[in-house]
């Protein structure tokens, strides 16, 4: 189980996160106590976040990605971890999801805790009042002033990240201003909930009839269009036979006609030879008689 609490400065992260580690036996990842820890241990990065801090510089997501990196390989945080305070940035964000996928990894769900900001910095007021009346002494940032800076710099910062994880459907709200046990159960319900595998196989089948749909209709518009050239053709070539056949009766009709015509044009030549002979033998007969 790998989680990411987001919410501003008083919303209860730290509350909930401590009864998310006592119930399911994962660890709380603070980016301060892990800096520290490295720092303390003399690690590589440790020792160079040390020398980047004691210039009094900001220490950059490459080094902070890298101590998460290093810290969730540790036994303790193989059941899953809860990242608290990171990331605090969009560049920091994407920089942890790269690090997570070079190790097969990815988180489960990203929880905020909404919560009113007017009301925290009332709370925030009424727990320094009553504090200072019993004789302690509050945190120097515990106070209005100061938690109003913090709340100016979460909006700035890590409230895009709401977007930023919503737009990849790992994000779960709930009301942060809600009682702490009422909050503790919802987001357990939230854990508890199956992720949606099955919904995407679902998506899948869809995809895989409306492709063989797809398919089924190219077969048929294909096939339509294979008969229809095929119709064509045919008529095209019943059109051609029937053009060739009557041009072959136009042929034996003229040939017909000429035989004829010239049967008629024979039988009246000859007739005119058998009249012509036979007027030359009448004459040759009678210059015989006269002589």
């Amino acid at each position: 189980m790998r989680l990411i609490l987001l919410g501003p400065p008083g919303a209860g992260k730290g509350t909930q996160a401590q009864r998310l580690v006592d119930k399911f036996g994962i660890v709380q990842l603070s980016t301060g106590d892990m800096l520290r820890a490295a720092v303390k241990a003399g690690t590589p990065i440790g020792l160079k976040a040390k020398d980047i801090m004691d210039r009094g510089e900001l220490v950059p997501d490459e080094v902070v990605v890298a101590i998460v990196s290093d810290r969730i390989e540790q036994p303790d945080a193989r059941k899953g971890f809860i990242l608290d305070g990171f990331p605090r940035t969009e560049g920091q964000a994407g920089a942890l999801d790269h690090m997570l996928a070079n190790k097969g990894l990815k988180l489960d769900s990203v929880i905020e805790l909404k919560v009113d900001q007017g009301i925290l910095l009332d709370r925030i007021a009424r727990r320094v009042s009553e504090m200072t009346a019993r004789g302690e002494t509050p945190r120097a940032d515990d106070n209005p002033d100061s938690m109003k800076i913090r709340l100016d710099a979460y909006q700035r910062q890590t409230a895009p990240l709401v977007s930023y994880y919503g737009g990849r459907g790992l994000l779960k709200q709930v009301d942060g201003m809600a009682p702490i046990q009422t909050v503790s159960t919802e987001i357990e319900r939230i854990l508890a909930e199956k992720p949606a595998k099955k919904t995407k196989r679902a998506k899948k089948k869809p995809a895989k009839a409306k492709l063989a749909k797809s398919k089924v209709v190219k077969a048929k518009s294909k096939a339509a269009s294979k008969a229809k050239s095929k119709t064509k053709s045919k008529a095209k070539s019943a059109k051609k036979s029937s053009r060739t056949a009557a041009k072959s009766s136009r042929v034996k009709r003229s040939k017909k006609v000429a035989a004829k015509s010239a049967v008629k044009s024979a039988g009246r030549s000859t007739g005119k030879r058998g009249k012509s002979s036979a007027k030359a033998a009448k004459s040759r007969k009678s210059k015989g008689s006269r002589g």
